[in-house]
């Protein structure tokens, strides 16, 4: 399976029905894509939708209907389109039950860092500063490493998104829950071993005697 795939499936696991859930911009797009039939929950992007469907098909896109990062989406049946007012006033008037976002880097303290690389060009924040701390529930999709470099470190290097906790992190390799106590391992993905994960993460992880396998579709 697919990393990105693998990671965007994992998160849907953790959506309820009837969530309303902000999707960030590039790998969390994907988890529209993945929900199992039933599952209904609603979501929403922050330059003003909710209702968002899947990305659509090749030769389907709609030219004015985007996410907040300018990619194209679909809307389902009952779909709304609202100002950025009133989407931001949903988001940090505590109404989103979960965002999942991309990430640089996530630290053994749960602070997320996702933003900004120092010395590249970035148009701001966004939404993200605001996604983190009104979500009830946050949760980070991203790869476990970048170019070989692990991306779940000691302490951020790169600027703070928020010094809120994240309450999870998904990457291809693991599903590690950062408590107050430090960020524990709570699964690896199939065919990955605790070591493999270790090695791939240098923060200091709390390791149970037993870690469960992903229970993924297929």
């Amino acid at each position: 399976m697919d990393q990105r795939i693998l990671i965007a499936t994992r998160v849907v696991q953790e959506l309820q029905p009837g969530n309303l859930v902000n999707l960030g911009i590039g790998l969390p797009t994907l988890v529209a894509n993945h929900l199992p039939p039933g599952l209904e929950v609603y979501f929403q992007s922050e330059n003003g939708i909710i209702g968002m469907g899947p990305v659509p098909e090749e030769g389907m896109e709609e030219p004015d209907l985007t996410d907040a990062g300018g990619g194209y989406v679909s809307a389902l049946p009952g779909a709304t389109s609202i100002d950025s007012a009133m989407s931001f006033g949903l988001i940090r008037g505590g109404h989103l039950d979960v965002t999942v976002l991309g990430g640089l880097q996530v630290d053994e303290a749960g602070h997320l860092a996702n933003w900004m690389v120092p010395g590249k060009m970035v148009p701001g924040m966004g939404g993200a500063m605001d996604l983190v701390c009104g979500a009830r529930r946050v949760i980070v999709a991203m790869t476990h490493t970048a170019r070989g470099t692990p991306k779940i470190v000691p302490e951020c290097t790169l600027p703070l998104t928020s010094v809120r906790r994240v309450d999870l992190v998904v990457t291809e390799l693991a599903v590690i829950e950062p408590t107050e106590q430090g960020l524990v391992l709570k699964e690896i993905a199939p065919n990955v071993t605790v070591d493999e994960v270790l090695a791939n993460t240098s923060a200091r992880l709390l390791v149970p005697d037993q870690v469960p396998t992903m229970q993924l579709p297929g």
